[in-house]
């Protein structure tokens, strides 16, 4: 016998509470400052991580080709296995050799990285567990794990070390439901690419305390001449290590959403279950991108190298421009990124009495110079802004300047900037050290 409900008077839908607690930082911040920019000056947006946004960086060739034989075959139409296609996933085997001995079957297929992430969080922590992850550092391992009611804790990079990690602070941090550390490399938004020694020194911590590594590798190979790319999969002998990349950053191809995760177990540390989990995990959406997964062997196959080079020339070519031009404003200081495509930029506030933080700088910058940088609390670093590198050259050269005279307009006094130099604990130190506390 069925039971009825009584009828209601009034409608009572409701939010969910797991889209009530996720959200975007960098969109929340960017949309409050409610920026209005100069009319009379071009737009230019610094904040878009798309290297593809203003048309001057664009896919290789050889992938439209690709693309354009695929969608002619009727099996790019169809529905594939939910982890992805074999032959994919053999391809990003065989891309990923770099990172220690892997198969096919040690690959599930995502549409893009941050499902890619977002499948790792869910398989490998419950709610009320805890995830460790870099400040500043990229938040969307915050918005997919506090939506999931995993709590976020943060360990330290150094920015006078090209932001290495602090090991003591990440060491700290680690507790008994420590599920995973979140190792970014190359970073977002610091541009720091690790040594194999400082990676190591990472491996130790987390296998002294039997936690694996989540490594966030979306910008892998996406390094300057100088430097060099070492997955941190490939120097782990005894710690699990899921590797989160894509197709998005060093093949130029946002939009086609397409990333994996890479299982790296050495010693089957990592449970049949939690393999089990991911798979289930990728049945939520029934699969990656069919056309995209047919076309994968032979774009991570035969994309040619001059095409990687050509784009890491023009972008560290950006980041020395940069560098050098906003070097010559009052009050900033750029840090040289080794890879990715973003600079992270140091505001010494009390040069700028003005405004009470750096979200005010960001937002008049934006209103009377027509030019938007994201602010470091969307990174959770105070006085800091992020600048992409990927635009054209002289849309750069202008920003610079335009944030240049900006300084110039804004600084303090020749008097207050001696006052500052004589005090060993500025203004701005002690205003970072309230917000640091503030954020923890």
């Amino acid at each position: 016998m069925s039971r009825h409900l009584p009828s209601r008077r009034e409608w009572d839908v409701r939010a969910s509470k797991l889209s009530l607690t996720t959200y975007n930082p960098i969109r929340e911040v960017v949309e409050n400052l409610k920026i209005k920019p100069n009319p009379s000056k071009k737009y230019i947006p610094l904040s878009v991580g798309d290297p593809t946004a203003f048309g001057n960086l664009k896919p290789s060739e050889h992938i439209i080709n690709v693309i354009c034989d695929t969608v002619k075959k009727s099996e790019s139409r169809n529905y594939g296995p939910t982890i992805g296609h074999e032959e994919a996933r053999r391809a990003v085997a065989e891309y990923s050799a770099h990172q220690g001995h892997v198969t096919a079957d040690d690959v599930i297929l995502c549409s893009g990285c941050s499902h890619a992430i977002e499948i790792t969080l869910a398989s490998i922590a419950d709610a009320g567990q805890n995830i460790l992850i870099p400040r500043p550092g990229y938040l969307i391992h915050k918005t997919l794990g506090e939506g999931l009611g995993i709590v976020v804790k943060y360990y330290n990079l150094l920015p006078a070390r090209n932001f290495e990690v602090d090991l003591k602070s990440l060491e700290n941090q680690i507790d008994e439901k420590t599920a995973a550390i979140v190792v970014n490399n190359p970073s977002n938004p610091c541009g720091s690419v690790y040594s194999k020694k400082h990676l190591k020194e990472i491996i130790d911590i987390a296998y002294k305390y039997r936690v694996p590594i989540i490594a966030d590798e979306i910008y892998e190979h996406f390094v300057f001449s100088d430097q060099e790319f070492t997955s941190i999969s490939s120097l782990s002998k005894d710690v699990p290590v899921l590797t989160c990349s894509g197709i998005t950053k060093r093949f130029l191809l946002p939009g086609w959403r397409l990333g994996w995760v890479i299982i790296h177990d050495r010693h089957n540390i990592i449970s049949r279950e939690v393999r089990r989990g991911m798979s289930n995990m990728s049945t939520r959406i029934l699969g990656p991108n069919t056309l995209v997964q047919k076309a994968l062997p032979r774009i991570l196959k035969e994309t040619p190298q001059s095409f990687f080079k050509e784009t890491m020339c023009f972008i560290e070519s950006q980041a020395k421009l940069a560098c050098r031009e906003l070097h010559k404003a009052p009050g900033l200081h750029p840090i040289m990124p080794q890879g990715s495509m973003y600079m992270m930029v140091e505001i010494k506030m009390s040069m700028f009495p003005k405004f009470a933080d750096e979200l005010q700088f960001v937002k008049m910058l934006c209103n009377e110079q027509s030019v938007l940088c994201i602010p470091g609390q969307c990174f959770n670093y105070p006085n800091f802004m992020r600048i992409v590198l990927t635009v054209p050259k002289e849309i750069l050269l202008e920003a610079c300047q335009r944030m240049i005279t900006f300084c110039e307009d804004h600084m303090a006094s020749s008097d207050r900037i001696l006052d500052i130099e004589k005090n060993p604990m500025s203004i701005y130190e002690q205003s970072k050290q309230r917000r640091f506390e503030k954020i923890a």
